[in-house]
């Protein structure tokens, strides 16, 4: 099957350069996915690419379709110098509210990569690492680095919510990946919360009938 062209936004190596100018030459790029899903995983990817300044295809994975951040994502796996993918899990996010498991989720990626990084470039994720760190909004679309891991995280965090959909039919998970489309919330009223669902978030939470959690709303 042929593929759309590529999204001509581009990114480009000006966030790497800047730590290796001081000499940090393995930059990781981190980025999430489900984030402001009610259901499922919240997913983080870490990705070293080797540090030789050439161009990638790859993109935020937000511009592109399922059939393009399948192929790109398996590139970023057949070039890079270390990767790795982790889940939190909804307990967790209950826990200690989606920005902390986030971070907690890039935190066990970045532990499992080796050679280890010498510096951080993120979307947005302000993490408490003790190398270098840049952490600029829309890093998806401006860092080869940070693209690298917005299509791992998005392929895999896509691929756990098919298997969901089996496991609980009927939420549709599947499609709409856990986010808040409407066939979702009809799905809650309908079957109501499964084990999967954040019941931190408020419309969860509210079929639930929970009082809001102490750390405030988390969605």
């Amino acid at each position: 099957m042929a593929l759309s062209p590529v999204p001509s936004t581009t990114p480009d190596w000006a966030f790497e350069r800047e730590h290796w100018r001081r000499g940090y030459f393995r930059v990781a790029g981190v980025d999430e996915a489900g984030r402001g899903a009610w259901a499922g995983p919240v997913t983080v990817a870490a990705v070293i690419l080797p540090g030789l300044a050439r161009d990638y295809p790859f993109r935020d994975s937000k511009q592109l379709s399922a059939a393009q951040r399948e192929v790109l994502a398996a590139e970023v796996r057949a070039v890079a110098v270390s990767w790795a993918v982790e889940h939190a899990w909804p307990e967790e996010i209950d826990r200690l509210n989606i920005l902390g498991a986030t971070h907690a989720a890039a935190l066990r990626a970045l532990a499992r990569l080796d050679p280890a990084p010498q510096a951080l470039v993120t979307d947005y994720l302000k993490l408490r690492v003790d190398v270098p760190l840049s952490a600029p909004p829309k890093a998806d679309a401006l860092s080869y680095s940070v693209a690298a891991a917005s299509l791992l995280a998005k392929t895999e965090r896509d691929r756990v919510m098919a298997e969901l959909d089996g496991q609980h039919p009927g939420y549709g998970f599947a499609g709409h990946k856990g986010y808040g489309a409407p066939a979702h919330r009809a799905a809650l009223r309908e079957l109501g919360v499964s084990e999967v669902h954040r019941r931190s978030f408020a419309p969860v939470r509210a079929l639930l009938g929970a009082p809001a959690p102490l750390f405030g709303d988390a969605e």
